[in-house]
C-alpha cells in the first residue's frame, strides 16, 4: 500500500512550468477546442498579415486553465513575432509598466497575465499606449510638473483576465479584440489527454483517458495534471501503460469522484448544507468557515460548481441545488 499520500497528491513544481511549456500548442491548427474563438482569430491575424499591421488588442476572459496563456503565444507565434510575458500583480508602479512598453520592438505582443490585478493608476498608463502607441511620462513635481510623450512601436497587447469586471471601463474599452473562453467538452478534454500522453511518451487506454477527462472540471490544466499523477500512480505500480483500473485507483486515492469534485469542492457544499442548512450564504462566510481564501473559491472552484448545477446564486447569496444534495448522498430536509 501506498503510504505517502503526497506523493501524488501535491502539484510537483519542479519540472512542471517545463512539461505545460511543451505541451502547449505552437499555432491554431494545434489548438483543441474552443473553436469559434479560432475562427475568428485566424481571420483577424490573417487581415493584419495582409495589411502589414499590428494585431489589434485582445482581451481573453473566464476562469482559470482554460487556455488564455496559450493562445497568446499562438496569437505571437502566428504572427511571426516576439512574445514579452508578464504579470497584472508584478505591474505595481508606473515605472514598471513603463520599462516594459519602452523596450517593445514594432510588431512585438505583449502578454500581460492577470492584467485586472493591475492598480488603475497602472492601467492608466496603457490607455494612450494602446490608443496612440505612446507613453506618457509625468516628470518633476507640484508646480514643476510636466507630461512627456514618448513614441511606441506598434505592438499588440494580449491581456488575460478571469475579473473583466475589474478592469477600469476605459481601459476595457480599448480592446478591439474580447474573447470569453468556454470550459471544454470531455470529447475535447479526451483529444487532449491523448495528445499528453503522446508528448510524455506514457501509453493510455481510451477509457482510462475518458475517465480523466470527465473529472478534469472542463479545464485542459486540469486534464493535464491528473494524467501526470495518474501516471505516477502507474509508475508505483509498475506498469508501463495506464489503464481503467489503475485511473480508478489513482483517483479514489486523490479523492477525485466522477465529476471532478476532491475535498474542497466538498467542503464547500457540506458548509453550505450543514452549516447554513441550504440557506443563501454569502462566499466570504463560506471562506471562513471552510479555512480557504475567497478569491479561491470565487476563481477556482465556484465557476465550476455552478457550471455543473450544484450551486446557484441568487441576490441574497450561494445556495446548493437539489442536484448537490443527491450527489453528495444528503437527505433533503422537508
Amino acid at each position: 500500500m501506498i503510504n505517502n499520500k503526497d506523493l501524488f497528491a501535491k502539484d510537483i513544481k519542479d519540472k512542471a512550468d517545463d512539461i505545460e511549456i511543451s505541451l502547449r500548442p505552437q499555432t491554431l491548427s494545434e489548438y483543441i477546442g474552443q473553436e469559434d474563438i479560432k475562427k475568428e482569430l485566424a481571420i483577424f491575424i490573417n487581415g493584419a498579415k495582409v495589411r502589414n499591421e499590428s494585431l489589434d488588442h485582445v482581451l481573453f476572459y473566464g476562469p482559470p486553465g482554460l487556455g488564455k496563456t496559450t493562445l497568446a503565444n499562438v496569437i505571437a507565434h502566428e504572427l511571426n513575432s516576439q512574445l514579452k510575458v508578464t504579470n497584472g500583480s508584478s505591474l505595481v508602479r508606473t515605472g514598471d509598466l513603463a520599462a516594459i512598453l519602452s523596450s517593445l520592438s514594432p510588431g512585438d505582443v505583449l502578454f500581460i497575465d492577470e492584467i485586472h490585478r493591475m492598480p488603475i493608476v497602472v492601467q492608466e498608463v496603457l490607455y494612450s499606449a494602446m490608443e496612440d502607441f505612446s507613453l506618457s511620462i509625468i516628470v518633476g513635481h507640484g508646480a514643476d510638473a510636466r507630461t512627456i510623450s514618448i513614441a511606441l512601436p506598434p505592438f499588440t497587447l494580449v491581456g488575460a483576465t478571469t475579473d473583466p469586471g475589474s478592469l477600469s471601463a476605459p481601459l476595457r474599452d480599448r480592446f478591439g479584440i474580447l474573447f470569453r473562453l468556454q470550459y471544454y467538452s470531455p470529447e475535447e478534454l479526451l483529444e487532449i489527454v491523448t495528445r499528453t500522453s503522446q508528448a510524455l511518451n506514457f501509453p493510455i487506454v481510451f477509457d482510462a483517458a475518458y475517465q480523466i477527462a470527465l473529472r478534469a472540471r472542463g479545464t485542459p490544466r486540469i486534464a493535464n495534471r491528473l494524467f501526470r499523477r495518474v501516471r505516477d500512480y502507474a509508475t508505483f505500480e509498475n506498469k508501463s501503460i495506464i489503464d481503467l483500473d489503475c485511473t480508478f485507483k489513482a483517483m479514489h486515492f486523490l479523492a477525485i469522484d466522477e465529476l471532478g469534485l476532491d475535498e474542497t469542492d466538498r467542503k464547500i457544499l457540506e458548509c453550505m448544507i450543514y452549516r447554513y442548512s441550504g440557506k443563501p450564504v454569502g462566499i466570504s462566510a463560506i471562506a471562513t468557515a471552510i479555512g480557504e481564501g475567497v478569491e479561491n473559491i470565487a476563481d477556482v472552484y465556484e465557476p465550476y460548481l455552478v457550471q455543473i448545477g450544484l450551486i446557484n446564486r441568487s441576490p441574497k447569496g450561494r445556495i446548493p441545488t437539489k442536484k448537490a444534495y443527491e450527489h453528495l448522498k444528503i437527505k433533503i430536509d422537508d
